[in-house]
């Protein structure tokens, strides 16, 4: 009998929960109080007499749990402090308090041997949920490690799902003994064992150290999916990058997000050993990454996307007395770019693009715009970089770029390979961060063509379709475009005609709203008031008094948009519809007329996009007065709008034909004696002989046009050289 008990030494665990504070991380409560306590929150907490949520929660959907910080302090004190503390510890706990309740509240089963049998319940997932506001991301440091936190952003890429072994299943290769071993949860894997705990018998083999193999087959998974989350664009000080943080998401939070999305999530900042991490940090053992396992996700719906939307009682009832006054579009366009004197119809459109319409979705499934999209096309000087920037501040969510220095990835979405897995992943670009907000595009007309059209299908159907290196996927892009461009000899000209000052195709102008031709009128009266304002604006540029005022007007501002876009939602009465198809009918007429006299069609066109422009502009007018009805009043001031933007824009240049004069016909008898029939001549050359000759080169100008128009001559090689056909 001697030997029997040799090698090992054989113990019960009889408490099934250690007492001791320091290993449940409850400060002072034993796991065995916590579990308690907590199963006692999900069977006993009700809202009202005899509701009871999370029971109720529960028994509809076994899979997961939601709860409310606030719920779990209005119950128990101590419990969310505990949570916040050391949630790696106590959330285990919730989930195994969960699944516990879970099967208490499940009847028993009747087998096919006729007795009565326990259910099966799988694990419950807790999710978390605050009304707390959300942590900077660039105040996270070493102190939130293992802290429950909570942050926003914009979702920029989403990796594929992989499965994550909870336990991994061992077997020895020596003595075939098998064990199960944890996994961390989140990015961290499993320590696995050097040693194998079989006791060798007398003449038997030891196992050798590291005898483990792991069986595949045999361990558990999850789902898991990791994301990055980068800063919102709003929230990025200026002239910083912006930063990104790395999320882990797993089980039923996975394959929810898309790029472009944006997030609160509630998480736990952890550190992990970046596998591709450079050659210079491989010897720092104690260096780590941080992310964050999440364990609570919002996603912000259109209304609340547009920033933080919550509002005090004192903001709602002033932004109701504001709204109830007669004057409250002239006190709003008050309000938009103030340094700027005059351009009023400007900033009325700016207004009006900053509340924007009403998004609807219609039956089968189409959904229409309410987004309004602005050109300002004109001379340099005319403040139209300083309208963008403008816009760039005030509206809650924007994003500023330039034309020439976008590509059409940059603008839409690029597919890049990621450089550990060597899998592809989404990065979204402006008008993906922008969703739900204002792209402002400086120098439209400097972008290439090809990056130019790419934006086509964001600003009408306001989508982006990508299907690239195997993802074909669409994402939602739901955002005004202001646009400033210039005309392609760099100042507005009005001896050319609309489309040779307009250098943009039909296809690009259909989608803009409204159009405004802006130029640098030379009036001495104007100019004299103009260089008033401008001293005036650099002399008090340094009083700090009013550049306090003037960052609290424009906060006031972005916080009345805010709840204007949260909380109406306009539609147009009966009476205003029927003004507004007149006036349309009628704008299709005058535009067919001057086609037929002037025997070209118009450089912008009148089509039905622009029918659901004046819409627009009508519901955003009525959103400015919180007023659910578009009325007839709207629609006036809508189409006065259109028509001293896109109207007078389609009828500026020389579109009809010109009045012949002495001069002018003096100057084309000149013209046809330097240059014979079939002959050509470059247009500078011509122009420069003539003025030496002592004539106007204006008169030269409007010659050449006269003379197209009839055509007797034409351009080529794009309008530098002239062939005389007659």
């Amino acid at each position: 009998m001697s030997g029997w008990d040799e090698g090992a030494v054989y113990y019960s665990d009889q408490a099934q929960f250690p007492e001791s504070g320091a290993d449940g991380g409850g400060g002072g409560l034993s796991r065995h109080t916590i579990l308690r306590k907590l199963k006692e929150f999900i069977r006993n907490f009700e809202t009202d007499k005899n509701v009871f949520p999370y029971r109720e929660s529960l028994v509809h959907n076994s899979k997961s749990l939601l709860v409310h910080l606030e719920d779990l302090l209005a119950f128990d004190a101590e419990l969310p402090s505990l949570l916040r503390s050391s949630p790696a510890d106590n959330l285990p706990l919730f989930e195994t308090a969960a699944a516990e309740v879970l099967q208490g509240l499940r009847l028993k089963k009747l087998t096919d041997d006729g007795e009565m049998k326990e259910p099966e319940t799988g694990e419950v997932q807790i999710l978390l949920s605050s009304k707390e506001d959300p942590v900077s991301m660039r105040a996270l440091g070493a102190d939130y490690i293992s802290k429950l936190v909570k942050i926003s952003g914009i979702t920029i890429a989403a990796s594929r799902v992989k499965a994550k072994a909870t336990y991994v299943s061992l077997v020895c290769k020596n003595c075939q003994s098998t064990k199960e071993v944890p996994c961390r949860p989140g990015l961290g894997g499993a320590v696995m064992p050097r040693s194998c705990d079989h006791a060798p018998q007398p003449g038997e083999e030891a196992c050798p150290i590291d005898p483990w193999i792991i069986v595949p087959d045999k361990s558990r998974y999850v789902d898991q999916q990791t994301l990055k989350l980068q800063e919102n664009p709003e929230d990025v000080p200026t002239g910083e990058l912006p930063r990104n943080m790395l999320l882990s998401l797993d089980r039923h939070l996975v394959q929810r997000i898309v790029p472009g999305t944006r997030l609160t999530i509630i998480g736990i900042y952890s550190i992990f050993q970046a596998a591709n991490s450079s050659n210079n940090n491989r010897g720092a053992v104690a260096v780590r990454q941080p992310y964050i396992r999440v364990v609570g996700m919002e996603e912000a719906n259109e209304a609340s996307s547009r920033g933080h939307a919550s509002f005090t009682q004192e903001e709602e009832e002033e932004f109701r007395r504001f709204a109830s006054r007669t004057d409250v579009y002239e006190a709003i366009c008050a309000k938009i770019s103030p340094s700027i004197f005059g351009e009023e119809n400007v900033k009325k459109a700016v207004a009006c693009l900053l509340f924007g319409g009403s998004r609807k979705n219609l039956p089968d499934g189409v959904k229409l715009r309410g987004d309004i999209n602005v050109l300002l096309l004109g001379d340099p000087s005319t403040a139209k970089s300083q309208f963008l920037k403008f816009v760039e501040k005030t509206a809650p969510i924007a994003v500023y770029t330039s034309g020439k220095g976008s590509s059409a990835a940059g603008l839409t979405a690029s597919v890049i390979r990621d450089g550990s897995s060597r899998e592809f992943y989404l990065e979204g670009g402006a008008m993906v961060l922008a969703d739900g907000g204002v792209v402002c595009i400086d120098e439209f007309d400097k972008m290439r063509p090809e990056d130019r059209v790419s934006i086509h299908e964001a600003m009408e159907q306001q989508t982006i379709s990508i299907a690239k290196a195997g993802i074909t996927t669409v994402l939602n892009s739901r955002t005004s475009v202001l646009a400033a461009a210039n005309p392609p000899s760099g100042r507005y000209d009005d001896l050319k005609t609309t489309q040779e000052n307009i250098d943009l195709q039909t296809t690009i102008l259909s989608r803009f709203d409204l159009i405004f031709i802006v130029k640098d009128r030379r009036d001495m009266k104007r100019d004299k008031i103009i260089a008033s304002h401008i001293i005036k604006v650099h002399a008090s540029a340094d009083q700090t008094a009013t550049d306090h005022k003037v960052s609290k007007e424009d906060n006031w501002l972005k916080r009345y948009i805010q709840f204007c876009r949260s909380t109406c939602r306009p539609r147009l009465s009966e009476s205003a519809a029927t003004r507004l198809q007149n006036e349309y009918v009628r704008f299709r007429q005058d535009m067919r007329r001057q086609a037929n006299e002037t025997g070209e069609a118009s450089a912008v066109p009148i089509t039905v996009r622009q029918l659901e422009a004046i819409v627009r502009l009508s519901e955003s007018l009525a959103k400015m007065k919180l007023s659910q009805i578009a009325t007839e009043a709207d629609v006036v001031e809508a189409v006065n709008l259109f028509k001293v933007s896109t109207i007078e824009a389609a009828q500026s240049g020389i579109n009809q034909h010109v009045t012949s004069t002495p001069e002018i016909q003096q100057a084309e008898a000149q013209i046809k004696r330097r240059i014979g029939i079939g002959m050509r001549i470059s247009e500078r050359k011509l122009i420069d002989d003539l003025s030496r000759m002592g004539m106007n080169e204006s008169i030269v100008r409007r010659a050449l046009i006269a003379m197209n128009q009839r055509d007797e001559i034409e351009y080529k090689h794009e309008r530098r050289i002239i062939v005389r056909k007659l």
